[in-house]
């Protein structure tokens, strides 16, 4: 069941990459195959090269996000950057904060859920430490890019779980209070600066990623597979027959074959979805729910009105 749950995790991090660029069957498709391209990951990673990724950092956060932005960029089409539907709003911003709070609280237990002994406790301790520096950094980052100086919601609703991401591969590992707060703090600037920089940039590749999942699975989980091979080389986790300097090696290993395997599939996923078989989005259509979901007719998005504080205390009297 476990492992069950962390690939409905890698695929749903992929769909962040296509969302509302994709119809429901493609996604379905889309899902069977990464499944298929996942497994075989997984076992060469941790079977033949015997990698270790407790939170499931490589093979789960960077696998999803790189399978679903090579997606992305196969099926991408001119308009999808023309488009005026792409964006939040109000109620939006509201939910998906709701969103961020339940992950926030309960990245330890998905981080330490495969660990045994004194590792469950150490990647319980070590995520949250690492999630604690990620959110205050996110902040001060967030605000220092800002030409107003203000905090960004994209930011505090993504870049504050960085630090979950970033510490899943050595969140069981010897790592210290320290280490864990230093992975967090690293991961907030490296994600808010990839949503304010990174992202931009790779749009105008052609790898349009609707929820930036580069930014908060992506390049932190690409964080997370460099501090393993760190701790590995500083004997900071069980070595077992291997030297400090072989089992690096292959953390190594395996995630460059974990980036080699997900941006493969992802191009072969790309091309068998745009076999004519599969429906396809209308320009109109994209990113808009009204195709497949009932939306209540006369539906306006206005944010709450506030009275002035006058009036309310006219009120109380």
């Amino acid at each position: 069941m476990l492992t069950a749950d962390f690939a409905a995790a890698a695929v749903l991090i992929s769909y962040g990459a296509v969302l509302g660029k994709t119809t429901p069957v493609q996604l379905i498709v889309m899902a069977f195959l990464e499944i298929a391209f996942l497994t075989v990951n997984e076992w060469i990673g941790t079977v033949q090269f015997q990698a270790q990724d407790i939170g499931g950092s490589m093979f789960v956060h960077v696998f999803g996000a790189y399978f679903g932005l090579t997606v992305g960029r196969m099926l991408y089409r001119p308009e999808v950057t023309d488009s005026t539907k792409e964006g939040a709003n109000y109620h939006s911003d509201l939910f998906s904060m709701i969103g961020t709070v339940f992950l926030w609280m309960y990245w330890p237990s998905f981080n330490s859920a495969l660990a045994v002994g004194d590792g469950r406790y150490r990647a319980v301790i070590n995520t949250y430490l690492s999630l604690a520096a990620c959110a205050v950094v996110t902040f001060a980052i967030s605000s220092a890019v800002d030409k107003d100086g203000k905090v960004n919601m994209v930011h505090v609703q993504n870049a504050t779980l960085a630090g979950g991401v970033a510490v899943g591969t050595t969140a069981d590992m010897m790592i210290e209070p320290w280490g864990a707060l230093l992975i967090g703090s690293v991961a907030g600037t490296l994600s808010t600066v990839g949503f304010t920089f990174v992202q931009p940039f790779l749009t105008r590749l052609k790898f349009h990623d609707t929820c930036g999942v580069n930014n908060l699975h992506g390049m932190p989980g690409l964080l997370a597979g460099v501090s393993g091979a760190v701790a590995c080389a500083l004997k900071l986790c069980e070595l077992g027959e291997r030297s400090a300097a072989v089992q690096a090696g292959f953390q190594m290993a395996a995630l460059c074959v974990t980036l080699g395997v997900a941006m493969l599939g992802g191009a072969i996923t790309g091309i068998i979805l745009q076999l004519p078989v599969w429906d396809k989005l209308l320009p109109d259509e994209l990113f808009d729910d009204k195709g497949y979901w009932e939306i209540p007719d006369g539906e306006e998005d206005v944010e709450p009105q506030l009275q002035p504080a006058q009036s309310v205390i006219q009120d109380v009297n």
